[in-house]
């Protein structure tokens, strides 16, 4: 189950459970707050002073409940100043809200809706249910006793109607914990074969699409890279395709295409043993766009959207793809293999291809898909690489208002010749040097010319420690950054058909 979220306009000293008290600079409590007994402010001030928050976002602490408040405990966070406090504060804030409550055994959380200079009641709603979601997931699926309380309850108290800010906060936060359920689950039990059952199940549950293509059909069809990378593992490939269409007024049709390696061992170009348990979320990306996929029919936005998600195991055996091996892909265009562990870009060829064939008019495409990218961004924030500067720019917009990092790569094309292969069409891998342009530079050559958005997550798709909003493990990272991406497609798509 999960958080249920609710509004209320009772008094905040009337509410139980853990009442939150936003704190500005100075240690001062919010001036949005009112109490109707005026010592209770004082109280509380003189509190948060002697446990040190200051007001600055970020810091947090539990008070015990004081005389005239029905709450179990006060939860005193910092927000900042009202002028310059923003919808990353506020979520920053919720997530501290949280985390400080369930260690505490609360289950139950209040937040009064603040105030953020410019921004809807609406979105301030939607960043305290997304906030206190995503820093609250765990995945205990296979625990055989729940260790962890969790917060079963959020209450906003409110004047204004935050409905469908909640409404929104609540499907974008179920999209990243589906996200990262899938990523999360370990390689015996989520193969590609699984993984496409799943993605049929979400297209009954929520009315979109769905076609699967198995061995059988993936020959029929012609995507030998896709067959290449999963012919070493008994556990055979897929290529999922889901379609969300909108009932009515259709302003452009996108293609989401993601990498769903169930587990990367590496293939005959075999990874270290060190850390080789982490390759089952070498699916990130096919799980962003399942998740994605999943949450449009409610958010009922004008596109039509096409899902693609190639998913294959890459391990080694005696009929595993090689090191020199030449491949046809769907394109025709043909491969080197130069390394098998360079297998995302394969798949991602084949499917590119496919996604080109629905007639979409642009192409995003995510994936775990180089090392090289989290050496040069790190393990916060994705690489971005782009042939149409509208949807860059968009996409960049998104990821700055949801408090997603992302970062803008080159293109440059005197890369390209390190791709040239003696024997085929092209290599899959020019090498260390540049790895991540090369291999985005790879990708381009299968979009046959259409607009085309290429997301490397490698490094924030998987959090070696726990933090702010979740613990180690899957993040779900680019779910909330494609949401509102397509949202200010559409929007934009709208301008230029008006």
């Amino acid at each position: 189950m999960g958080t249920e979220v609710v509004t209320s306009s009772e008094p905040l000293e009337r509410l139980a459970g853990s009442v939150v008290i936003p704190i500005v600079p100075e240690g001062a409590v919010d001036g949005s707050l009112s109490f109707r007994n005026a010592s209770l402010r004082n109280w509380i001030e003189r509190s948060v002073r002697a446990v040190g928050v200051t007001g600055r976002v970020g810091q947090g602490a539990v008070l015990p409940p004081c005389e005239g408040m029905a709450a179990d405990r006060l939860i005193a966070v910092g927000l900042g100043g009202a002028a310059q406090r923003t919808l990353t504060d506020v979520r920053r804030a919720a997530a501290v809200a949280a985390k400080l409550a369930v260690e505490a055994g609360g289950q139950s959380l209040v937040w009064p809706l603040v105030p953020v200079a410019g921004v809807r009641d609406t979105s301030v709603a939607h960043a305290l249910v997304e906030g206190t979601v995503l820093a609250t997931y765990r995945f205990h699926r296979y625990r055989s006793v729940e260790s962890a309380a969790r917060i079963e309850r959020l209450t906003i108290t409110a004047g204004a109607d935050v409905e469908a800010g909640i409404h929104s906060g609540r499907l974008v936060s179920e999209a990243v914990t589906f996200a990262r359920d899938l990523t999360n689950e370990p390689g015996n039990l989520l193969n590609p074969e699984r993984l496409s059952g799943i993605a049929w199940e979400v297209a009954q549950e929520v009315g979109l699409e769905c076609a699967i293509y198995d061995r059988a059909l993936l020959e029929e069809l012609g995507a030998g890279a896709i067959l290449a990378v999963g012919q070493g593992s008994v556990r055979e490939p897929r290529l999922v395709h889901l379609i969300y269409r909108p009932k009515e007024g259709v302003r452009g049709r996108v293609a989401l295409v993601g990498k769903a390696v169930t587990f990367d061992s590496g293939g005959l170009s075999l990874k270290p043993a060190e850390g080789m348990e982490r390759m089952k979320g070498d699916m990130a990306g096919g799980a962003a766009v399942l998740a994605v996929l999943r949450a449009l029919p409610a958010l009922e936005l004008p596109l039509e959207v096409h899902g693609i998600v190639a998913a294959a195991e890459n391990l080694p055996d005696g009929n595993a793809f090689r090191p020199g091996d030449i491949l046809c892909t769907l394109s025709g265009k043909t491969v080197e293999v130069i390394s098998t562990d360079a297998e995302g870009r394969l798949l991602l060829a084949d499917a590119l291809t496919f996604a080109v064939r629905q007639g979409v008019e642009l192409l995003v495409d995510v994936a775990t898909l180089t090392g090289a990218c989290a050496v040069a961004l790190g393990r916060g924030g994705s690489g971005v690489f782009a042939s149409d500067e509208r949807a860059r720019d968009l996409l960049l917009q998104a990821a700055a208002e949801v408090g997603e990092r992302m970062w803008p790569l080159p293109l440059w094309e005197e890369y390209r010749d390190q791709l040239r292969s003696e024997h085929a069409d092209l290599k899959n891998t020019a090498g260390r040097w540049g790895a991540a342009i090369n291999a985005a530079l790879f990708l381009r050559e299968f979009t046959e010319g259409r607009p085309w958005l290429h997301l490397d997550i490698a490094g924030p798709a998987w959090a070696e420690q726990g933090g702010l909003f979740g613990p180690a493990g899957a993040t779900g990272h680019g779910v909330r950054t494609l949401i509102r991406f397509l949202e200010l497609w559409a929007g934009w798509r709208g301008s230029e058909l008006a």
